[in-house]
């Protein structure tokens, strides 16, 4: 019987929520049961703290659990400045990834767009001792929103429209997207847009959803596959010179815990992923009944015969 060791709850407030049980303590700790080249200690995974990512992550384990494969879930970390160092000290074992801003992450100055390109020029970068595995069809990209009634009223349809009023407006988002090179320093090079404000709050979160909303932002960052944008009536903006690069899903793993019967699942896995599927788990995740990611992975592999 293999063993499928979960660590604490899914739901993680933002900051570094770092601690893990079953023996595991700090997922960012090196020398845990994750170290480099223990290739029979379970493999840890990992993932950012927001719900997409983690249902992510329990979609991976449940699915490499189920062919037999010993996991252990950590809880989420925050962001990838966080997490990544515990992929390169081995404390970390696997963590659903994005290509665009995996690449720009580790090559600031890269500027490819396309999926193929960026996905290419990736593969380029991986440190030694990850493996980069099939990138999925689904694409979950960074969007500039507003409200529809700040749309109308001011005709914006793209970036390049918001331009002229960024003097004079406040953008919200997560404290990471002030620094990030497709983040604020990316708009303002891109489109020359230069903002009166920034306001640190969440992932996408309903920090971002209700500053939007009331008006404390005008402007904000959120993923191209979150529900709310279509719930409040939100208005993405359309992205014409393409300041954020593609960002299709891809597993990130531990080269020596990347053995042939994990990448076969984990690449399953991605074949099965689009940006349509992702929309419909946010969707079910945004449900009245705020289901788990665990529960909503577990629903999606049955369905996909995976479990």
């Amino acid at each position: 019987m293999t063993t499928f060791l979960r660590v604490a709850g899914v739901v993680a407030a933002l900051g570094l929520a770092l601690s893990a049980c079953g023996g595991g303590g700090d997922p960012l700790a090196g020398g845990g049961t994750g170290e480099t080249g223990d290739a029979s200690a379970p493999i840890r995974i990992g993932s950012a703290a927001f719900p997409e990512n983690q249902l992510l992550g329990e979609i991976y384990g449940q699915a490499l659990e189920a062919q037999g494969v010993a996991v252990e879930i950590l809880q989420p970390i925050a962001s990838r400045e966080a997490y990544f160092p515990g992929l390169r000290d081995g404390s970390i074992d696997l963590v659903p990834e994005y290509t665009g801003v995996l690449l720009q992450y580790l090559e600031p100055a890269a500027t490819e767009k396309s999926a193929d390109e960026v996905y290419a020029a990736l593969q380029g970068v991986i440190p030694e001792g990850l493996t980069l595995l099939e990138r999925s069809d689904a694409e979950n990209k960074d969007a500039v929103v507003v409200t529809q009634e700040f749309a109308t009223a001011n005709n914006l349809t793209t970036i390049e429209d918001l331009a002229p009023l960024c003097p004079t407006i406040t953008f919200g988002g997560p404290p990471e997207f002030q620094e990030r090179p497709d983040g604020i320093p990316g708009i303002e090079a891109t489109y020359g847009c230069t903002f009166a404000g920034y306001s640190s709050l969440d992932v996408g979160g309903p920090l971002t959803v209700t500053a939007l909303r009331d008006g404390t932002v005008q402007a904000a960052d959120l993923f191209t596959t979150d529900p709310t944008i279509e719930s409040n009536g939100f208005v993405a903006l359309e992205d014409p010179l393409n300041n954020f690069a593609a960002q299709n899903v891809v597993p990130l793993v531990n080269t020596a815990k990347a053995s042939d019967q994990v990448q076969q699942v984990l690449n399953d896995i991605s074949s099965r992923l689009t940006t349509e599927v992702l929309i419909d788990l946010n969707g079910r995740l945004a449900a009245d009944d705020r289901p788990n990611p665990d529960t909503v992975a577990q629903d999606w592999l049955t369905e996909q015969g995976l479990l």
